[in-house]
């Protein structure tokens, strides 16, 4: 047992030396002899009789089980999921094994040696598994770092610092190891331990510090403050005042590029990669003595003295519970994130999982409810279904009539129509880390590679990897349609790329879509065809972007719909966006109207008052008519969206345009009127378009819809169509292809793009005088002198002569109409054949 009692030790800690008391490598307790109770029985029926205890506010928690080791313990660290070392003030080292249930003393250190912090070499690399890394980095009092192989032999020891070393970390390729030491030095090592640079010196002891996603910047304590400082040299270094009090741990999530820490002044905060304070909580009654990141960053856990909180990635709290253990100087996830370990200073190991984690679509709840155990809930007539798995959840999804389950071993693909018979398919490489569903099919984020299946287990594509850390990715840096993946790069964060679904190659040329600055959040629009597909990007400055997918041989034609964008997700059954814009709940009905009629955007989106789900809040599902956020305190809101935008995309979407007509006169929505007339424009369906143009009293619009109505041919018809848009190129293009020149150069003379105008007559040898005469009448209403040395060159040869041009003009026109009857004769020749 402890010689000190733990009223002191509370003591301690809201004394003025409360970090010198706290922490293990300055209070070292002579133990007598070595005990461990059996576990065996306690570990097996906390793994196959786990129930829910008591009534919990939100619908996850941990399951905790601790096992007294009678020494004050220092810090924990997992080798695989089902395997835990531990190291103590005794000098031993502990490993357990979960899946046995057996317990071993590894080795007795000398007895010099009291450990403070352990950190496994990175047994993956970008997913993929690394050879010879079973050893660890184990810091300690004596001022060294020794480098400990799996079978407890010390490979090194390193002479570090002038006093203890407090924290070690491995970058997250394995190539470097940093050392924070009591003597206020940072400390860069090499894999085999030799001293490549020392990054930071100060006066105060570093308590913590961890590695950047990138590996190319540090992330240390000093004092009340945190410091990211870069590798290189000549780069700027970022500090901030984070807390009131010395600040004792820190975690850098890879993940989701979130920081936590936790400090004396007894509050846990999370910031952003450039020191924005995101969540600060609430004060504790103890210092925060450990915090650490979820492998996925969709969670974290803090630890304090006799607490151990589960946190969401935002910071509002799933559970709170009140464990007798002391302070918790450590806490580690296992590798899959289902399961926690906890080094307590009263001599305990902590070792949790979570429990009643659940997953909702529309009439269906599912929870689960022990490891290897869901209870599936039908909310309509409480119809119940038990799914059993042999090995225990590691990752679930529920979305478009399908459950998607993961184990260490299999993926199981459930139906909503029949929960008795899923379809089982074994994994490639077990290491799940995300899953992200679309209508037709899914995808798995496993190990260094993303596959995509089918709901009937066949595999469909596996993009490759780009030399990305597909490990690493998340629900907000990856999106899939039925037709498109798109993947955030993770090295530059402005570079998404795209790849056809059912192949897995690049879309087009190849190319990636780069933005101009940092992107943070990626989503695909789920309906429509593969020509039509968008996608949205909220990027570093929170504004809002629409772009294309496929650019059809042209640049990504993007433009910004939002500012101050929150979050945002796309309706299941139609290209619907909602999002939370500027403290306003918004939704857009038709985005994709900016590449149709942009002066339409304003007049299609609708937005409410988003008082009630607080700041920042996050979307959580858009489905059917009702949207669903999460708010700041991880409570759920739900907010219903009128049904008729959806239905109006239905009808257009098959071609009924007689019901899309009777639906917005019925509700008579300026708002579905401008929808209508967006969606009957990117259809080219003029008759309707002008009905609609009309009816929110767009005249010019409309004068302009009977103009191309009344053109002679179809291909006139369709260019004038895309200038309305807004594509001068594409309408060009549809010109020339169809040999229409002077309508070609018309559009352009009609722009005032005078030099293109010239440029085509003179190349096509046409229409020279048409150009001139209209440049001269131009100049003459504004009362200016010609001089582009072009015309100036081309007036001195060429005649004008205004009766020549309107014969020449009316003789285009009557071949154009020639020309579109006989194509109309041999289309219906061929038809009646």
């Amino acid at each position: 047992m402890l010689s000190t009692s733990q009223s002191s030790f509370k003591s301690d800690w809201l004394a003025s030396t409360a970090v010198a008391n706290a922490f293990p490598w300055q209070r070292r307790l002579q133990s007598g002899k070595f005990h461990i109770r059996s576990i065996k029985d306690k570990l097996k029926d906390a793994t196959e009789n786990i129930s829910a205890e008591g009534t919990q506010t939100y619908p996850l928690h941990l399951f905790m089980l601790y096992i007294f080791v009678h020494s004050l313990v220092s810090c924990v660290g997992w080798t695989s999921a089902d395997e835990l070392y531990s190291c103590s003030d005794d000098h031993h080292i502990l490993k357990w094994n979960l899946f046995t249930n057996d317990t071993s003393v590894l080795v007795k250190l000398q007895d010099e040696i009291y450990p403070i912090d352990l950190h496994w070499f990175p047994k993956n690399v970008s997913g993929k598994k690394q050879a010879g890394a079973e050893i660890f980095a184990l810091t300690s009092t004596d001022g060294k770092f020794h480098l400990v192989s799996k079978s407890g032999r010390i490979e090194k020891s390193v002479e570090a610092h002038r006093g203890a070393v407090l924290a070690g970390r491995w970058n997250h390729d394995g190539t470097a190891l940093i050392t924070a030491g009591e003597d206020g030095q940072l400390k860069i090592w090499s894999k085999s331990g030799m001293l490549r640079s020392t990054l930071a010196q100060q006066g105060t002891p570093v308590y913590s510090v961890a590695w950047a996603p990138d590996s190319g910047r540090v992330l240390y304590t000093s004092g009340r403050q945190l410091v990211v400082k870069p590798l290189q040299p000549s780069a700027k270094v970022l500090q901030w005042k984070a807390h009131d009090g010395v600040i004792l741990k820190v975690d850098w999530s890879a993940v989701n590029d979130l920081i936590l820490s936790g400090g004396e002044d007894c509050k846990y905060k999370v910031w952003d990669s450039y020191g924005r304070l995101l969540f600060s909580s609430s004060t504790h009654d103890y210092p925060i003595t450990a915090v650490a990141w979820a492998p996925d960053g969709e969670l974290f856990a803090m630890g304090s003295f006799h607490t151990l909180r589960l946190c969401d990635k935002t910071g509002w709290s799933y559970s709170l519970e009140k464990p007798s253990t002391g302070s918790l100087f450590s806490l580690a996830w296992s590798a899959d994130g289902t399961q926690l370990a906890g080094a307590c200073g009263n001599g305990h190991v902590l070792f949790a999982h979570i429990v009643e984690q659940r997953w909702e679509w529309k009439n269906f709840e599912i929870t689960l409810t022990k490891r290897r155990t869901m209870q599936v809930r039908n909310v309509l007539n409480d119809a119940v279904d038990v799914l059993e798995f042999r090995d225990r959840v590691i990752k679930a999804s529920l979305a478009h009539g399908h459950l998607v389950v993961t184990t260490s071993l299999q993926c199981y693909v459930y139906s909503a129509k029949n929960w008795n018979t899923p379809l089982i398919f074994d994994l490639k490489e077990g290491t799940v880390s995300l899953i992200v569903q679309a209508e037709r099919h899914f995808l798995l984020v496993d190990g260094a590679e993303v596959y995509v299946y089918s709901y009937e287990g066949r595999l469909v594509s596996s993009p490759k990897s780009l030399g990305m850390r597909m490990d690493i990715l998340n629900s907000q840096s990856i999106s899939l349609s039925n037709d498109t993946i798109a993947i955030r790069d993770t090295s530059d964060e402005r570079v998404v790329f795209l790849f056809e679904a059912q192949t897995g190659k690049a879309i087009g040329d190849g190319k990636p879509l780069i933005h101009k600055i940092e992107v943070v959040f990626i989503a695909l629009d789920q309906c429509g065809s593969s020509n039509d597909r968008r996608i949205a990007l909220i990027d570093k400055n929170r504004d809002l972007y629409l772009t294309s997918v496929r650019k059809l041989g042209r640049a990504h034609s993007i433009h910004k719909i939002g500012s101050m964008v929150d979050t945002m997700a796309w309706n299941d059954t139609a290209n619907i966006l909602c999002g939370i814009q500027d403290n306003k709940f918004t939704v857009w009905y038709y985005p994709s109207v900016v590449f149709v009629d942009k002066d339409l955007l304003p007049k299609t989106i609708f937005t409410k008052d988003s008082s009630e789900f607080s700041r920042p809040p996050q979307m959580v599902s858009y489905v059917g008519t009702q949207v669903t956020v999460r708010r700041v305190d991880g409570s759920l809101v739900c907010t219903a969206v009128s049904p008729y935008p959806t239905l109006l995309h239905e009808y257009t979407g098959s071609g009924r345009w007689e019901d899309a007509l009777r639906i917005c006169r019925f509700a008579k929505d300026q708002t579905l009127w401008s929808c209508l007339a967006g969606l009957a424009m990117a259809n080219k369906e003029l008759s309707t378009a002008e009905v609609a143009y009309a009816a929110i009293g767009e005249i010019d619009k409309v004068q302009y819809i009977n103009f191309i109505k009344d053109l002679p041919s179809r291909d006139s018809c369709l260019a004038h169509i895309l200038l309305f848009s807004g594509q001068v190129q594409e309408a060009e293009a549809t010109l020339l292809q169809a040999n229409l020149i002077y309508h070609t150069i018309q559009i352009h003379i009609n722009l005032y793009n005078w030099d293109r105008a010239l440029e085509l007559a003179v190349k096509y040898k046409t229409h020279v005088d048409t150009v001139l005469a209209h440049r001269q009448k131009f100049l003459q209403d504004f009362g200016k002198q010609e001089t582009n040395k072009r015309f100036l060159q081309y007036s001195e040869g060429v005649e004008v002569d205004w009766e020549k041009i309107q014969a020449k003009i009316e003789m285009e026109f009557a071949k154009e109409r020639e020309k579109a009857a006989n194509s109309s004769v041999r289309n219906s020749v061929s038809i009646r054949r």
